[in-house]
């Protein structure tokens, strides 16, 4: 049993510094400097001072230092501590990825399946030359061409003030669309063949369907602002559904590219009421630019 003097000393033994009597290491608080005594002691004694450093936890795993030359733990110690990000395994990925990436294969699958006309030989290949006749319906020259030539022949400024934004509305949508294909830069579908009429350097993306945009925004426009039979208005509705659908049986787009287009297109009429131009305002704006 130590003595009192033993356990007030802290423990140690007068043959050894840091170790108690019952044989045990102790530790030492390092914000504290080390007593004459000790060093003495240490310096005294160099076979306890070469066993403390080997069994010092760094020299163990192999670290000529605790610290490197900057006072940062060394590559050694910290890496035995934390994997790479990359070496780690992710068990438990996101709910949201999961969900659009079955989406998506969902959408390859079924616009593949729908592909029926991409080809001469595919399943539907005969009616392949009139889904390219209602492709070009939907093209933007023969819009641009009629809306112009229209401004031209109408006499009353109603007619000029409706063809009139119907020009911005066409020129609208070419610029958001070849905007948002340069931003996404998907591809078009593999069984699709490039034989479209009229195209750019953005036509070789997919997303999203200019043709869809453009049928959904004339559509809407024409049923707004032209005095319509009942008969005329199932027509162009029909119109602007077989546009979107023409583009999935080519094989030109996937279903979301036309959805999404779908729905661009019916914003892009928003946006078109509310930039609304009068042939009054714009005599104005040209009279102030010149």
């Amino acid at each position: 049993m130590p003595s009192p003097k033993a356990k007030g000393n802290g423990g140690r033994s007068g043959g050894s510094p840091g170790i108690s009597s019952g044989g045990r290491y102790e530790f030492m608080s390092l914000s504290r400097s080390p007593s004459p005594q000790l060093l003495q002691r240490q310096g005294s004694d160099p076979t306890t001072a070469r066993l403390r450093a080997s069994e010092s936890p760094t020299r163990r795993r192999g670290s000529g230092s605790p610290l490197g030359f900057s006072g940062a733990p060394s590559s050694s110690a910290t890496g035995a501590q934390q994997l790479p990000e990359e070496d780690c395994m992710r068990l438990n990925p996101s709910f949201i990825g999961i969900a659009i990436s079955s989406l998506l294969a969902i959408d390859l699958w079924l616009s593949k399946r729908l592909g029926v006309c991409a080809c001469e030989d595919s399943s539907w290949g005969s009616i392949r030359p009139l889904m390219k006749l209602i492709e070009i319906s939907g093209h933007g020259i023969p819009w641009l061409a009629g809306v112009l030539y229209c401004l031209y022949k109408s006499d009353s400024a109603a007619g000029q003030e409706v063809m009139l934004n119907l020009l911005m509305a066409l020129i609208l949508d070419l610029v958001l669309v070849a905007v948002v294909k340069a931003i996404v830069r998907r591809r078009r579908p593999s069984h699709n063949r490039m034989d479209m009429f009229a195209t750019f350097s953005v036509d070789r993306y997919s997303f999203p369907s200019g043709h869809a945009t453009r049928a959904a925004l004339c559509a809407r426009f024409l049923l707004a602002h032209l005095v319509l039979a009942a008969p005329l208005r199932v027509l162009v509705l029909l119109w602007a559904v077989t546009v979107g659908l023409s583009r999935v049986l080519l094989g030109r787009h996937n279903v979301t590219d036309v959805a999404f287009g779908f729905g661009m297109g019916y914003c892009q009429y928003n946006l078109v009421e509310a930039l609304w131009v009068s042939p009054v305002g714009l005599h104005l704006a040209m009279g102030q630019w010149s």
